[in-house]
C-alpha cells in the first residue's frame, strides 16, 4: 500500500472515531418528519372537521378535536324526523283537514282585502268546527286587535296569526308527562265515559311503554262490568302484560290499591289503572273515582302521577261537558283525545285546552298502536293548518 493510501485510511479512521465520540456526548434528534406535533386547538370561529382515519385505525388528532369541540346535533336529521311526524299527523287529521279546516282556508282564497266580513266568516267557520264559542271569541278578538294596530296587511298574515294563536292555546305550559313520578312505579289513572276508547287507549299505552323496555302492570278497576275486566285481560294476554283483577264483587278502590301495592313490591315500572265509565252525570261514579285516587296514594305516596281523561273527539261539544264534570271531581293532569281521524271537525282540541288549561297528552289518529301519538302542540298546529303548498318543516 502506498504512503498516500495509508494517509487516507488514517484520516477515515480518525473521522469515524470523532463521530462516535460526538454521538456519545449529545442525543440524536429525531428526523423532522418524526417530530411529534401537538394537536391544534380548534378555532372558535372555524373548526375543521377531522378526516376519518383509515378503516381499523384510530386517529388521535380526530379524537382530540372531537373532545375539545363536540359536534353539534345534525339539524337536518331533526327536521326530517319532524317532517315525518307532521306528515303522519296530516294523514290522521285528513277528515278534519278536508272538513272545517278546508272551509276555513277557502275563506282566504282569492281575498285581496281584509275587511270585517272576513272576521265574520272566520268566526262562523270556527264555530262549525267545534272550536267552541269562548275559544272562537278569543281568536276573533285577537285578530281584531291586530287589525286595529295595522299588523295584518294581507290574508297570509291573518292565516299566520290564527296559527300563532292556536299554538298559544295548545301550549299550556304543563310539566312533562310523568314528571312527578320520582320513583317506581309510575302510576296512571285512566278515566272517562264508556265508549270513549279508554280500554283501547290503555292497551296502546301499555304497548308503548313495553316497547321502551319498561315493565307494565294493568289494574282492572272497572269492576262494575265483567266485560270490561275480560276485555282488559284479553289485551294483557295479547301484549304479554300482566293484569291485576280483584275477587268477584270487589270494590274498585281495593283492586287498584292492591295493583299499585303489587307494582311497588315487584318493582314494576308502570301501573295503568282502568276505571268505570258510566255517565259522568252519575254522582256515585264520581265518588268512586275519588276513592280510587286516594287508594293509589295509600299504596304509593304521590300516586297517581297522571290522571288522564279519555275523550271521544267525535262527540264534539259533549266532550267539553265531560271534561268539565270530571275536572270538578278529580285533579286531572291531562287529556287523551281519541278518534281524531274519525271526525271532520276536530276543533274540540282547541276548545278543551283553552277552557280548562289542560295539556293534551296523546291523540288517537288511527287503530294501530303507533297511531296513539304523543301530543306536540307545534307539530299538531303545523299539520292542522298546513296548506297543500306549505313546507311541513315549518
Amino acid at each position: 500500500m502506498t504512503p498516500i493510501a495509508w494517509i487516507v485510511v488514517a484520516l477515515v479512521a480518525v473521522a469515524a472515531i470523532a463521530a462516535f465520540v460526538w454521538s456519545r456526548r449529545a442525543p440524536q434528534l429525531p428526523a423532522p418528519e418524526e417530530t411529534p406535533q401537538l394537536p391544534k386547538k380548534p378555532d372558535a370561529d372555524a373548526v375543521e372537521t377531522p378526516a376519518l382515519p383509515p378503516s381499523g385505525e384510530a386517529s388521535e388528532g380526530a379524537t382530540e378535536t372531537a373532545l375539545t369541540a363536540p359536534a353539534e346535533p345534525a339539524p337536518t336529521a331533526d327536521r326530517g324526523a319532524r317532517a315525518r311526524d307532521v306528515a303522519a299527523l296530516k294523514q290522521g287529521l285528513a277528515q278534519t283537514r278536508t272538513g272545517w279546516m278546508k272551509r276555513l282556508l277557502s275563506v282566504f282564497t282569492g281575498r285581496k282585502e281584509i275587511d270585517p266580513a272576513l272576521l265574520d266568516e272566520i268566526e262562523e267557520t270556527l264555530l262549525t268546527g267545534d272550536v267552541g264559542a269562548n275559544t272562537t271569541k278569543r281568536f276573533v278578538d285577537g285578530l281584531k286587535e291586530r287589525l286595529d294596530r295595522k299588523e295584518l296587511g294581507d290574508a297570509d298574515r291573518v292565516w299566520e296569526a290564527l296559527k300563532s294563536d292556536a299554538l298559544k292555546i295548545l301550549d299550556v305550559g304543563a310539566p312533562a308527562f310523568g314528571a312527578s313520578a320520582e320513583k317506581k312505579p309510575f302510576v296512571i289513572l285512566m278515566v272517562g265515559v264508556n265508549g270513549a276508547g279508554k280500554t283501547t287507549t290503555i292497551a296502546k299505552l301499555a304497548d308503548r311503554f313495553k316497547g321502551e323496555g319498561k315493565t307494565v302492570l294493568l289494574a282492572a278497576g272497572d269492576t262494575f262490568r265483567a266485560a270490561a275486566v275480560s276485555q282488559l285481560e284479553m289485551w294483557g294476554e295479547r301484549l304479554g302484560v300482566p293484569v291485576h283483577k280483584g275477587k268477584e264483587n270487589a270494590k274498585p278502590g281495593a283492586v287498584v290499591y292492591e295493583a299499585v301495592a303489587r307494582g311497588v313490591s315487584e318493582g314494576v315500572d308502570v301501573v295503568i289503572a282502568d276505571t268505570a265509565g258510566r255517565l259522568q252525570t252519575k254522582a256515585p261514579l264520581m265518588e268512586e273515582l275519588r276513592k280510587i285516587r286516594e287508594a293509589c296514594g295509600k299504596s304509593c305516596p304521590g300516586a297517581p302521577h297522571e290522571v288522564l281523561l279519555v275523550l271521544d273527539s267525535t262527540t264534539g261539544q259533549n266532550a267539553i261537558s265531560q271534561a268539565r264534570e270530571f275536572r270538578e271531581t278529580l285533579s286531572l293532569t291531562g287529556v287523551v283525545l281519541t278518534k281524531l281521524d274519525g271526525t271532520a271537525k276536530g276543533g274540540v282540541v282547541l276548545a278543551i285546552a283553552d277552557e280548562f288549561k289542560l295539556p293534551v297528552r296523546f291523540v288517537g289518529v288511527g287503530e294501530k298502536s303507533e297511531d296513539l301519538r304523543e301530543f306536540d302542540a307545534r307539530d299538531f298546529v303545523e299539520a292542522l293548518f298546513a296548506r297543500d303548498n306549505d313546507d311541513a318543516n315549518g
